[in-house]
């Protein structure tokens, strides 16, 4: 399936991003939307996701799969007592 199209009104943001895409080898949606993660993450102080595993792997030196340390040590919840 093909993947849509960048519908952009603006020719120099259309211009610019098939110029990174191009200067990066990589595909425009994939410039925009590293583009939009790192306007997003400016905008509220937020590292994205990839950032922090990174911060983790570096602290720890050990690659932590964080879904089975919660899978590990997640206990159910019994209910409400009546």
């Amino acid at each position: 399936m093909a993947e849509p199209q960048l519908s952009v009104r603006s020719a120099r943001a259309r211009r610019l991003a098939h110029e990174l895409a191009q200067r990066e080898r990589r595909t425009v949606a994939d410039v925009v939307e590293r583009a939009l993660e790192q306007y997003a993450t400016q905008q509220t102080g937020r590292a994205p996701a990839s950032s922090f595993y990174l911060d983790l792997n570096r602290r720890f030196g050990v690659d932590l799969d964080l879904e089975q340390i919660i899978r590990d040590h997640r206990v159910p919840h019994s209910g409400i007592d009546l």
